[in-house]
């Protein structure tokens, strides 16, 4: 259905807000659709150049990860006078059942499972870092990691 004169998403940039607030429910309801429509197609678009780009960069980003000795984390190359910054975030999971029975276990031994997880049995991936070997071995079986979704950024190099 075409309404004549009707207002598009071009024309409310240049709207004041108490104007567009005025307009008839129906058509405050078509502009509102068309925008969920622009924001689910930009948010496709943006996934097939984000796909576009990890299809470009992913391997090279992973053995510059590798070189540096890590999993994940950012690293920086260069691609035609531009700086590419990829960051591939670490995400770490703990396997809450198991949590429980290790803090069951170290009650028992008399000791304070406060020291070592939170009351949610969560941990802290910087203090399991920091802990003994022995506590450590103990945690792994319910740790796991994942790398999240790679993020790239450009900085033009004569802007540096």
């Amino acid at each position: 259905m075409t309404i004549p004169n009707r207002i598009t998403l071009d024309d409310l940039a240049g709207m004041e807000i108490g104007v567009i607030a005025a307009l008839p429910a129906a058509e405050l309801a078509l502009l509102a659709d068309e925008a969920r429509d622009e924001l689910d197609r930009a948010k496709r678009l943006k996934d097939w150049v984000d796909g576009a780009i990890d299809i470009k960069y992913g391997a090279r980003a992973a053995g510059v990860r590798h070189a540096a000795g890590k999993d994940t984390g950012t690293v920086r190359f260069e691609d035609g006078g531009v700086t590419v910054v990829a960051d591939l975030p670490k995400r770490v999971q703990w396997d809450q059942a198991r949590l429980a029975a290790i803090v069951a276990e170290i009650r028992a031994a008399g000791d304070d499972p406060a020291e070592y997880v939170t009351t949610e049995f969560k941990v802290s991936e910087r203090a399991y870092g920091a802990w003994p070997s022995s506590i450590r071995s103990a945690f792994e079986p319910a740790r796991t990691v994942t790398a999240g979704k790679s993020i790239y950024q450009f900085i033009s190099t004569e802007e540096k």
